[in-house]
């Protein structure tokens, strides 16, 4: 079987890294083999993974490194044999953050880590961003399926709405495919209709809706995914049916990206009920 490598996309502060973590905890449960690389610049994509360890990043290694980087200065064991990386970012101010995604990914690929073993290889990419760097998992079809954390807040379905133009533009010569919207929930008003309404609108599906529980940041205040601290709760089983969901979905498409008016429209229809009145 092919490694299926997936990148996971949505607004900053939706939940992304967390649901990533706990997802690939799951499918490790269950015997998957997992590469995980954190493609964002603070570097916290396989933190719960590893335990609360920080990793030392692939760009923070290249610039150390007089010596010849091997795969055991990128790549850590974490919880049940997963492989962790980060690929990080310039010093604060200066560089381009989205060069340490290609330079990770590249440097992988030269190195071997893409091993026949693999069952799967998640990026967990910076949220709102689909420019240069951020978009190359979509841009050079190294992800063929994109899932998009989402909730039914106006900004994290409008950062949604943006990812999925950039699949939309690179569908045709990456191969890239939109596997679906996983909603971590905030407990919006009417927040599973919405986001079922918005799935549909660009032509996909919603693939989980993921409660929410203060379990999960308890679980990260100890260093551990929910699937790790709390393995017979809840939470933890649907984190293991999310896990099941991704293992199993086929529906895979090229998004239809909606005009702005019409997802204020969708809103108004399965989230508010009227529009508020504002007065200066």
């Amino acid at each position: 079987m092919p490694i299926r490598q997936i990148a996971i996309y949505g607004k900053g502060g939706i939940g992304k890294s967390t649901t990533t973590q706990n997802l690939t905890a799951a499918l490790a449960e269950s015997g998957k083999n997992i590469l995980v690389v954190g493609c964002d610049p603070k570097a916290d994509s396989t933190r719960l993974l590893l335990g609360g360890l920080h990793q030392k990043t692939v760009l923070d290694t290249i610039r150390d490194n007089a010596q010849e980087v091997t795969l055991d200065h990128l790549v850590k064991s974490g919880w049940k044999g997963i492989r962790c990386v980060e690929s990080g970012g310039p010093e604060p101010g200066v560089g381009c953050a989205g060069r340490g995604i290609i330079t990770s990914i590249d440097m992988l690929e030269s190195l071997g880590a893409y091993t026949d073993d693999l069952d799967y290889v998640f990026y967990d990419v910076l949220g709102d961003v689909v420019c240069g760097g951020f978009a190359m998992p979509i841009r050079e079809g190294k992800a063929k399926e994109i899932y998009i954390v989402a909730s039914g807040e106006m900004m994290a379905l409008y950062a949604a709405n943006n990812i999925c133009k950039g699949i939309k533009k690179f569908a045709e010569k990456g191969g890239v495919r939109l596997g679906g919207i996983i909603c971590n929930s905030r407990n919006v008003d009417n927040e599973l209709d919405l986001l079922r309404a918005f799935a549909s609108e660009l032509g996909s599906h919603l693939l989980y809706f993921i409660p929410r529980d203060n379990l999960v940041q308890h679980a990260e205040i100890n260093r551990q995914t929910v699937v790790q601290y709390k393995s017979e709760s809840a939470q933890a089983k649907e984190y293991r049916s999310l896990a099941k969901a991704v293992d199993g979905n086929t529906l895979f498409t090229i998004p239809t990206p909606i005009p702005t008016d019409r997802l204020e429209q969708l809103l108004l229809e399965h989230g508010m009920m009227e529009m508020p009145e504002y007065k200066i």
